[in-house]
């Protein structure tokens, strides 16, 4: 397994390599840091489909080549608590009519801290008795050593057994950030490449001129970034515009005592707008919000795999230091092409978030030429 990861990870490292070529002719790129992932139990969230066969039960994956049907009963790249987990529950499954039947799917999400939530997709409407069975499940479970929460989802129906949210614990050079992460909301699979991420952004800005003024950080998410970093800066001020992910966001502030971090529910392109004085938004007065008084030197972003819009690429130019977090190099390679006539990459890193895929993560700092 080892051998087949370094192969898998050379591989990334030579077409990483390909892509960022150009942006060094003139001038010399900085050397790549490669951040490494576990080689098994690295996922932090897995999910499956759920076949039904006679009497039988088990957990299936399709393979995304042939589409053939491949049954599930271990699945290394999930966390160990999750590989634990699998068997037990597919088996109180198995055996219970309630339970079982039309259920479709089942998601497990974990944290490196120990928390675990499970949902339940099923193809029928969930009533009292559904519940009352799961709240069995769960106690049996417990008994067995596995503190679960569940959700069940059905059309237009969601039953909450528990919590629909794990609590992680993430380590950055030796201190601890509580994050609480929502069910069907954006989070890092990888939780100790998540760390290493988190330990280089505030590498990056510490000890420097970076940390003279404020941070603005775009597509916050849960505030995943935006606590670790706001240790380096006087303020810090964040824009998401999913409500789940805002309300998280909320709760890992007030959990991390985070005095210097406000949030804007806003997307990337509004918040443009407002920085721009082109339009008033009654959000950002609802949260007490006044954008005179910051004084923004450098600008994190972590956008999803379409990258960054034209004007948002635009107005990140305007600030000294961007430092750029992309699930897809393509894009973000895109964006360079403008943000590289007005600024130089000095620092630049690979993670490899989705070991055995063709996924990288990958990050540069950039600073005012």
């Amino acid at each position: 397994m080892s051998s087949e990861y370094d192969e898998q990870l050379a591989e990334k490292v030579v077409r990483i390599g390909e892509m960022f070529s150009g942006f060094g002719e003139s001038e010399n790129l900085p050397e790549l840091e490669l951040f490494r992932s576990e080689a098994v139990n690295y996922r932090m969230r897995a999910e499956f489909r759920v076949w039904h066969d006679g009497d039988d039960l088990y957990y299936i994956m399709f393979d995304q080549a042939t589409r053939e049907r491949i049954r599930v009963d271990v699945f290394p790249a999930a966390s160990a608590g999750i590989n634990a987990l699998m068997p037990e529950l597919i088996d109180r499954l198995r055996g219970s009519e309630i339970l079982r039947r039309k259920i479709f799917q089942v998601d497990f999400l974990s944290t490196l801290s120990g928390d675990m939530l499970v949902s339940l997709l099923y193809h029928r409407q969930l009533d009292e008795e559904w519940e009352a069975a799961v709240a069995i499940l769960r106690g049996e479970l417990l008994e067995c050593g596995f503190a679960v929460d569940f959700i069940g989802r059905a059309r237009k129906q969601k039953f909450v057994i528990g919590r629909d949210y794990v609590v992680e614990r993430l380590m950055v050079h030796g201190d601890e950030f509580v994050y609480k992460q929502v069910e069907n909301s954006f989070t890092q699979p990888n939780g100790r490449v998540a760390e290493k991420m988190l330990e280089w952004a505030v590498s990056c800005t510490r000890g420097s001129r970076a940390s003279e003024g404020d941070l603005l950080e775009l597509y916050c998410g849960n505030g995943n970034f935006s606590l670790a970093l706001a240790q380096n800066f006087r303020k810090v001020l964040a824009t998401e515009l999913a409500k789940p992910s805002v309300e998280a966001a909320q709760w890992n502030i007030a959990a991390n005592e985070a005095k210097n971090v406000k949030i804007a529910r806003l997307s990337a392109e509004d918040f443009t707008v407002a920085m721009r004085g082109e339009r008033e938004f009654k959000r950002l007065k609802q949260q007490d919000i006044v954008l005179s008084e910051y004084d923004f030197n450098t600008v994190f972003v972590d956008p999803p795999r379409s990258g960054m819009d034209v004007e948002s690429v635009a107005m990140v130019q305007e600030y000294e230091r961007i430092l750029y977090i992309s699930c897809n190099p393509t894009t973000l390679c895109e964006n360079l092409q403008t943000l590289c006539k007005t600024h130089r990459i000095t620092k630049l890193a690979m993670f490899d978030q989705f070991p055995y895929t063709h996924h990288i993560e990958a990050g540069v700092m950039l600073e005012r030429r």
